[in-house]
C-alpha cells in the first residue's frame, strides 16, 4: 500500500525544509521533494535579516543554525566612498539596538544552511527523497504530484502541495501562476573567499565607490562572501577565466580599509553573477497548492531578503493549517499579507539600488544628500525596513514622496 501523505512541499532548500520541520513537529505526515542529492553554492542566502532570525526564532529554528555553525553578526560599518574609513567606522552602529528585542543578523553558508535544515527536516519526521526527477503537478480538490526517482515512477495525492523550489519553480510554471516582473536593474555577483585578513567576524558591511557597488559578509573563521553590483555595460569585467582575479582586485578600495587584505584572498567557489530584478505574483495559491519563498516571488537581492521572506512565508502558512482549515480561501490573509510586504520590500529595494547601484558623480552626491538627510536631519527612509522588517515603519515611508524629499538636490 502506498505511503499517504497530508502535505508535500516541492522543494528541499531552506524554505522547503523549514517548513518540513514545523509542519511535522505538529504531527502532519509531510514528504519533501529536492531536486538536488548535494546542495548547490547558489551565490545567495548566506545573510538573513534581523527580521528573518526572528521568524527564525518563532519558528523554533535558531539553534539549529546557530549549533551548526551559523554566526550572529550584529554590527554594519557604511564604508562608502563619501567618507574616510575611520569616519565610517565612528558611523557604524549595533543592529540590535535598533528596536526592542530586535536579534542581530545571521550569517551561514547557503549549502550547509539547506543540509542543516533538510536534515533537521528528516529527525522531526518528515520523509525526504533528494535526487527527484521530471516532478508534475495538478492543483484542485484533489492535487498530486508525480515524479521519478531512480527506476521508479510515484504519484502522490496529499492534502496540500506546497511549492518552495526557488526562482525557477516548477510547480509556479507548470500551473500557470501569473507573475510580474519589472526590468532588470544591474547585475549582482557573489563569490566565497578565505584567508587571513582583519575583517571583523561580527561586522558586514554595504557601499558604493566608483562604477561599484559592494557588500561584504562574514562566514566564520576566515572565510567571506564578497558580492559586487555593477552594470551590465562592466559584464565583460566579470566575465571569462579572470572573473574570480577580477572581482578581488575590485575591492581595493580607498574606502575600505581591508581592502588590500581581501584583494589577496584565495576564491573557494565560482564566481556567478545574475540580473537584479523584482518578480512577484498577487496570489501565490491556487486549489490545493501554496507557493512560499523565491517560488512565490522574489525582491530586487541587492538588501537580501529571500531567506526572511521565506520564514515569514513558513510561518504565517503553517499557522494557517494549524487552524485545521486548509481551503484556498483560509490562506487569503497570507495572501494579503504578502501582497503588502512585498510592496513594501520592492519600494524599499528599488530606493537602495538608485541610492547605491546608480554611478557617477551625480549619483555620489545623491547618495552623500541622502545620507545626511535620514542619518543628520531625520528624515524618514525606508531603507531600516531591510534590517528591522517591512510592517514595523509607518506607511507613509512607503510613498513616493518620502523618496522625492530624500533625493532632492
Amino acid at each position: 500500500m502506498a505511503e499517504e501523505f497530508d502535505v508535500v512541499i516541492v522543494g528541499g532548500g531552506i524554505t522547503g525544509s523549514a517548513m518540513g520541520i514545523v509542519l511535522a513537529r505538529t504531527g502532519v505526515r509531510v514528504k519533501i521533494l529536492e531536486r538536488d542529492k548535494v546542495y548547490q553554492d547558489r551565490v545567495r542566502g548566506e545573510w538573513m535579516a534581523s527580521w528573518g532570525v526572528k521568524e527564525l526564532q518563532r519558528l523554533g529554528l535558531a539553534d539549529i543554525l546557530t549549533d551548526a555553525g551559523g554566526i550572529f553578526v550584529n554590527r554594519f560599518i557604511p564604508y562608502d566612498e563619501n567618507m574616510p574609513p575611520e569616519k565610517a567606522e565612528d558611523f557604524a552602529f549595533d543592529i540590535p539596538g535598533l528596536t526592542p528585542d530586535l536579534p542581530p543578523t545571521l550569517c551561514m553558508g547557503h549549502p550547509a544552511m539547506c543540509e542543516t535544515l533538510n536534515q533537521a527536516a528528516i529527525a522531526a519526521g518528515a520523509s525526504v527523497n533528494r535526487g527527484v526527477k521530471s516532478i508534475k503537478v495538478q492543483s484542485g480538490n484533489e492535487p498530486s504530484v508525480s515524479y521519478r526517482l531512480e527506476d521508479a515512477d510515484v504519484t502522490l495525492r496529499p492534502k496540500l502541495i506546497v511549492g518552495a523550489d526557488g526562482r525557477n519553480s516548477v510547480v509556479q510554471r507548470q500551473l500557470e501562476f501569473e507573475m510580474r516582473q519589472d526590468p532588470p536593474h544591474n547585475l549582482l555577483g557573489g563569490m566565497l573567499v578565505e584567508g587571513k585578513t582583519s575583517w571583523p567576524q561580527d561586522a558586514f558591511t554595504a557601499g558604493t565607490e566608483g562604477n561599484i557597488h559592494f557588500l561584504i559578509f562574514p562566514q566564520g573563521e576566515d572565510r567571506l562572501r564578497l558580492y559586487l553590483c555593477y552594470d551590465f555595460d562592466d559584464r565583460a569585467r566579470f566575465t571569462g577565466p579572470d572573473r574570480e582575479k577580477n572581482l578581488l582586485q575590485a575591492f581595493r578600495l580607498k574606502c575600505l580599509p581591508m581592502g588590500e587584505e581581501i584583494a589577496q584572498c584565495k576564491p573557494i567557489s565560482a564566481f556567478h553573477s545574475y540580473s537584479n530584478e523584482d518578480h512577484w505574483t498577487e496570489n501565490p495559491t491556487k486549489p490545493g497548492v501554496v507557493l512560499i519563498g523565491d517560488a512565490a516571488g522574489h525582491c530586487d537581492p541587492i538588501t537580501g531578503q529571500g531567506l526572511s521572506i521565506g520564514l515569514r512565508d513558513v510561518r504565517i502558512v503553517s499557522d494557517i493549517l494549524a487552524a485545521g482549515d486548509w481551503s484556498e480561501a483560509a490562506f487569503e490573509p497570507y495572501v494579503d499579507e504578502r501582497l503588502d510586504r512585498m510592496r513594501r520590500l520592492r519600494f524599499a529595494g528599488q530606493f537602495v539600488t538608485k541610492l547605491r547601484a546608480e554611478f557617477g558623480e551625480d549619483a555620489r552626491q545623491r547618495r552623500a544628500r541622502a545620507s545626511r538627510r535620514t542619518n543628520v536631519e531625520g528624515y524618514p527612509s525606508p531603507n531600516p525596513s531591510a534590517l528591522i522588517g517591512p510592517e514595523v515603519l509607518p506607511a507613509e515611508f512607503f510613498e513616493q514622496k518620502t523618496i522625492d524629499a530624500l533625493m532632492a538636490p
